[in-house]
This record gives structure tokens, sequence and C-alpha cells, in this order.
């Protein structure tokens, strides 16, 4: 088989967190006064990193004169409360155990704070070995720096790797790298979405991911 490394997004993706972000999102919202916001935005605010989240969600994000306050309560909340009600997608963890069969490497690279994502991992997918988030002094996606960390790691070739997401970040993040990408349809983006922002490959559920591997159609 011709590719021999696959990273992942994380949420979207591999995980469903949408609930629990939707409600530290309110929950520090609500802590400061603010309007809420339905989880329907914030399916549309998610994939430029939590930052980027808040201040979508902030009336007049960073100008406004308690967003940082707001940030770091949803912070907090958010690191207590990031598995609540998060959950793989269905058939996930059928893939990522058949991948490691195969001898596929695999990884984790995500725009989520870096704490957060190694509990997830940790939590859900001990079986994945490398696992990068935001991290001080590395640019976020869709910079490629994250996913060349996690590829020096493996020593991974660039025709060799596949980077696998649910939205517009993670198909610009995969062409900075210089890397294939795949374009999942079960996660924060529809297929309009992806296609307008240059996706090019698709599954509908986990596994055609492995199939797509072994028949070389990546």
């Amino acid at each position: 088989m011709k590719i021999k490394t696959v990273i992942f997004d994380l949420d979207g993706t591999l995980l469903d967190t949408l609930e629990d972000l939707t409600d530290a999102v309110n929950h520090a919202l609500s802590i400061f006064h603010m309007p809420t916001r339905d989880i329907c935005e914030i399916q549309r605010f998610v994939g430029n990193g939590i930052r980027r989240l808040l201040m979508r969600a902030v009336p007049d994000g960073e100008q406004n004169p308690e967003f940082e306050a707001v940030f770091a309560e949803f912070r907090r909340y958010y690191d207590l409360h990031c598995n609540d009600k998060t959950k793989p997608y269905e058939g996930i963890m059928e893939l990522v155990d058949a991948l490691g069969r195969e001898h596929i490497q695999t990884a984790i690279v995500s725009n989520k704070v870096d704490s957060a994502v190694q509990t997830l991992n940790k939590r859900y997918f001990p079986q994945i070995a490398v696992a990068v988030g935001d991290r001080e002094g590395m640019q976020r996606k869709p910079a490629p720096d994250s996913v060349f960390l996690a590829m020096s790691a493996y020593h991974a070739k660039r025709e060799e790797t596949v980077y696998v997401g649910d939205s517009e970040v993670d198909i610009e993040t995969a062409k900075n790298a210089g890397i294939k990408c795949v374009s999942v349809l079960w996660g924060f983006r529809d297929r309009e979405q992806l296609i307008a922002s240059g996706a090019q490959i698709f599954i509908e559920e986990p596994l055609a991911l492995l199939e797509l591997i072994k028949n070389e159609a990546i």
C-alpha cells in the first residue's frame, strides 16, 4: 500500500465534541451575561482553534473588554468538562484498530489546546502514539507546523502520508504540508462547503478510508 501514515484531525473527524464545546461556550457567555449561542452557530465557528471560536461567539470578539475573562472561563470549564458528552463517531474505533492491523501509522493533529488533545487521545485512542494540539511557539493549522511535527515522529514521507479532516482548515493544512487530504462527510461541514474549499476526495463512513488506502485510490 502506498499510504503508510494517516494523520487525523480530532474535532468533527474522530470525535463528536460539538455538544461539550457548545456547553462550555455558553457557560462562559452566561457568566458574563452575554447572549448564548445555539449548536448550529458553534458548528460554524469551530475549526481554527478555541480562541477563534470565542472570538466568533463573544459580541465584538477581541474588542469586547471582557473577552479575555470569557476566554479564560471557557478554558477552565472546558478542561473540566471536555468529556461530558464527547464520543467517537460510529465506526471510528473500528477504523483505528484496522489501520493498526495493517501496520499503518496514525497520528492526531488538532487546533484544540494541546492539554485537551492529550487528555482525549489518552482516553479514546491510546493506540495512537502521536498527538499534537495547539502549543506555544507553534503556528496552528492551516500552517503545516503541527503536521510536520507528527510526520517527523514517524519519519513519514509526504507521498506516503494523508491528512483526514472535516473542514476547510484541514484541506488548506494538507495543501500547505504538501500531502493529500481526505474529507469526511460526518463532521462539522457539509459536502457543498467542502467542495467550495477545494475538497476532492470524500468518505461517508470511516472504514471507507481503509478501502481507499488498500486500493491505492489516494
